[in-house]
Order: structure tokens, then C-alpha cells, then sequence
């Protein structure tokens, strides 16, 4: 008799065990898949945050893209020279920068910073003298002989806020 009452308490005290556990194991499911569709959800809205801003930009622009390959461009070593073309004039002697028609109001020299290329004619970069900083707008064009041509359209620098 004792052994059966034992048996008895030994098997309830096993399910209640065992149901707990598996209550425990359902609800932390439910909460990883709720914390997996708000991340999918998070990502979702950000891959489209992302597409948005990069909107304006060459490399999701399949007709500027074209426009140089019809010209017989390879566009990957185009675009590293246009880019380059406009770093190479941050190495400037005086106080004139090629390009950027502002002068330093700090002892470092202007430096265009980030530069975005919007198609096959526009870029849009960024410029610091490491206080200062600015945006330019420009054209470009491709010569015959294969160098690049940049042209300043618009220009502006920010003021400084104490």
C-alpha cells in the first residue's frame, strides 16, 4: 500500500514537474517569436529606409549606368576616377582649394570629405576644414582624351553655432 501511495506522489509530482517545464519552454516560444517579428519587421522597415536613401545614387541609377557602358566605359574604374579626380584636389598648395570656393577660417586646410555621385552629370560632396564645413554641387563631363571636367554649380558653407 505505502508503495503505491509512493508511486502515486512520484508520478503527480513528475507531471506537475514536467508540465511546468513545458509551460515555461511554450511561453519563452511565444516570446522569441514575437521578438523575431518585431526584428523582422525592424529590418523590413529598414531595408527600406536604406533603399530611400539611396535613391540618388549612381550605383541605383541603371540609365547612368548605361549611358556610360554605351560609351565603352568600364562604370566601376569610372567612378573610382571621378571620385579620386575630386580627392586628388585636396592636395593643394595655399589657401585656394581647386575646387571649393572657400577659403579656411581655421589653420588646416579645406578637404572635400564624402562625395556621392548622383548620375551621369552630378555630384554632391561634403567639405571641412575640421571646424567649417560645407556642401558643393557639381557637374561633370568626360573629354575625349578620357579626363575629367568638374564644374561648380552651387555652393554653400554652414555656420558655425556656438
Amino acid at each position: 500500500m505505502y508503495l503505491f501511495i509512493f508511486s502515486v506522489l512520484l508520478i503527480i509530482f513528475q507531471y506537475v514537474n514536467s508540465k511546468n517545464i513545458i509551460d515555461k519552454y511554450e511561453e519563452d516560444i511565444k516570446t522569441y517569436k514575437s521578438e523575431l517579428a518585431e526584428n523582422e519587421a525592424t529590418i523590413d522597415a529598414l531595408e527600406e529606409h536604406n533603399f530611400e536613401l539611396n535613391y540618388f545614387n549612381i550605383d541605383r541609377n541603371d540609365n547612368a549606368l548605361d549611358y556610360f557602358v554605351a560609351q565603352g566605359y568600364n562604370t566601376e574604374q569610372l567612378l573610382n576616377l571621378i571620385k579620386e579626380g575630386l580627392y586628388t584636389m585636396n592636395d593643394y598648395d595655399g589657401e585656394d582649394h581647386p575646387i571649393v570656393p572657400f577659403v579656411s577660417m581655421t589653420d588646416s586646410k579645406l578637404l572635400i570629405n564624402k562625395i556621392r555621385i548622383l548620375n551621369h552629370k552630378w555630384i554632391v560632396a561634403n567639405f571641412t576644414d575640421g571646424t567649417y564645413w560645407g556642401e558643393i554641387f557639381l557637374t561633370y563631363t568626360i573629354a575625349e582624351n578620357g579626363q575629367i571636367n568638374y564644374e561648380l554649380k552651387e555652393y554653400f558653407m554652414y555656420p558655425k553655432f556656438s
